[in-house]
């Protein structure tokens, strides 16, 4: 009995270790860049490597040990100076998935089966030449639910997008595709053209929806792009990518909530301790981290994350997911203790308002967003540790950041409840707004809580015309959190009036825009 028991306690420890395997490889200098360490190829000692929780440096000799189970991702976490390689659509290769008998069955396939765990797990690096002053393209939610609208995101966004110079890196935070998983390949040849390093992470329309447990929800998306969670530097900035979806929803095990499970949050502290406190610190996620309502994003979460960051004073993070965009500043009352605010840039995404709206003269649908954001994408320029943002809008120039909207014509020397309204896509309640009319005076606008009218007047048009237009209409207007207002006089003379708006936005940029309206003798009831 006693000799049962012995073995018994035996197997009970040798178990786990046979589940858990100890990984070693190298990080070395990749010297004709063939992707394949050569005896004559050097590690490079200090180089962060993770297995999704655990992050380590090399030794002297560029060696690293990390322990794995039957589903880890091993990864290197590119240092400044370095790039890595690129697969044939340019998404960066600095991973190994481990995951010997593959993803479960699933609708949409993920990983195929590794096999056995190599006997060393090597990471290519080569040295790249990565100045502190750096541009890097942020997109929002692509979303194609069909090729069709794979479509009409290569020839819009794409076919623009692919002309910007001078570009470190570029991002898309999620929903790459509309649940159709199998278009995450069509989605990652699209964004070959844009020919730079391009990440990728995962949104609630990016994950396998028959999963039944949070960390098998991303097996697809780790089959074409890799891990879910990630981290790189470039320059003095270091970036944090990861998935806040937690799927099925804890609570009830329906549909999904934002947040984080404790293994991605603990690869952010262990990450961290190799992170200088005076680096920029970029994060990248999907949902945001309060989106519209507390209850959308995992309080706890959220404020492990802020403690996780509290000793960095330059911290940026950026999120899609709304279809919309805002600027949000988290403060003591969210758990931020930083001395400023904790910004977090909500942007507004490439497939718009999900591809509705007139068709534009390339048949391509206008899709502005509910909050009446033009479609475009976002600039992040990075200087040392600081940054400043720029919206593009497509089709339009780099100067070009609102839209005003007020009547084409009013009565004068009669007073009117039509105002001038100006939409300044990258602005916040906080930013002044100015506007004279006639080169006359500046006053300044109001901040105003409301739909934009020039959306409103478009979803309008849909519902006001008696046969039906091609494409979609779009969805009900929303309030804009960057909508300006400001009154018409009423002595206005006959004739064209010019109105000019200047807008500061966060950075202390001035932005402008005109426009015309006509001031014309009031029609009198008896002149009809």
């Amino acid at each position: 009995m006693k000799r049962i028991i012995i073995i018994s306690c035996l197997l009970w420890v040798y178990l786990p270790l046979e589940a858990q395997q100890q990984a070693t490889g190298f990080v070395y200098h990749d010297a004709n860049k063939n992707g394949t360490k050569e005896r004559k190829e050097k590690g490079i000692a200090g180089i962060a490597v993770s297995n999704g929780v655990d992050v380590v440096l090399t030794d002297s000799k560029g060696k690293y040990t990390l322990s794995v189970t039957d589903d880890t991702p091993l990864f290197v976490i590119k240092p400044s100076g370095y790039g890595v390689p690129l697969d044939e659509n340019n998404l960066p290769q600095f991973f190994h998935i481990h995951k010997p008998n593959g993803s479960p069955q699933l609708r949409y396939p993920g990983v195929a089966p590794t096999g056995d765990l190599p006997k060393s797990v090597d990471f290519a690096l080569y040295p790249k030449v990565e100045e502190d002053t750096f541009t890097a393209l942020v997109f929002g939610d692509s979303q194609p639910y069909t090729l069709e609208e794979l479509a009409f995101f290569r020839k819009s966004v794409v076919e623009e997008a692919k002309n910007e110079k001078d570009i470190a890196f570029g991002i898309t935070l999620g929903d790459l595709v509309g649940d159709a998983l199998d278009l995450h390949k069509p989605y990652a040849e699209v964004m070959k053209a844009m020919n730079m390093p391009w990440y990728n992470l995962m949104g609630n329309h990016d994950m396998n929806l028959d999963a039944k447990t949070d960390n098998l929800s991303d097996e697809s998306f780790e089959a074409t792009f890799g891990p879910a969670n990630y981290a790189f530097n470039v320059g003095q900035a270091h970036v944090i990518v990861l998935d806040d979806i937690l799927y099925p929803d804890p609570r009830d095990g329906q549909g999904y909530w934002g947040g984080f499970r404790k293994d991605q949050l603990d690869f952010v502290e262990n990450n961290l301790k190799h992170v200088d406190k005076d680096r920029l610190v970029i994060l990248a996620f999907h949902i945001p981290l309060m989106h519209q309502n507390e209850d959308s994003f995992r309080d706890s979460d959220r404020k492990r994350l802020f403690d996780l960051l509290s000793d960095y004073a330059n911290v940026v993070a950026f999120s899609a997911h709304t279809h919309l965009q805002r600027h949000n500043f988290y403060g003591s009352e969210d758990g931020w203790k930083g001395d400023k605010p904790f910004h977090e840039f909500n942007t507004g995404t490439t497939n718009g308002d999900w591809y509705s709206g007139k068709l534009d003269a390339k048949g391509i649908p206008v899709s502005t967003m509910r909050d009446g954001t033009s479609k475009g994408y976002t600039r992040l320029s990075v200087d040392g540790n600081q940054y400043t943002l720029d919206y593009q809008v497509l089709g339009q120039p780099k100067e070009y950041q609102m839209h005003v909207f007020h009547p084409k014509v009013v009565a004068n020397n009669r007073g009117t409840q039509a105002g001038i309204f100006v939409n300044f896509y990258m602005g916040s309640k906080e930013n002044e707004v100015m506007y004279r009319i006639d080169g006359g005076s500046w006053k300044p606008m109001t901040w105003i809580d409301a739909p934009d009218p020039e959306f409103v007047r478009q979803v309008m048009e849909w519902d006001t015309v008696e046969a039906l237009m091609p494409g979609r209409r779009p969805s009900n207007p929303v309030n804009s959190t960057h909508l300006w207002r400001a009154p018409i006089p009423g002595n206005l003379p006959e004739g064209t009036h010019t109105v000019e708006v200047k807008a500061t936005d966060m950075f202390g940029r001035t932005f402008t825009q005109s426009s015309s309206f006509r001031s014309a003798p009031p029609v009198r009831f008896s002149d009809n």
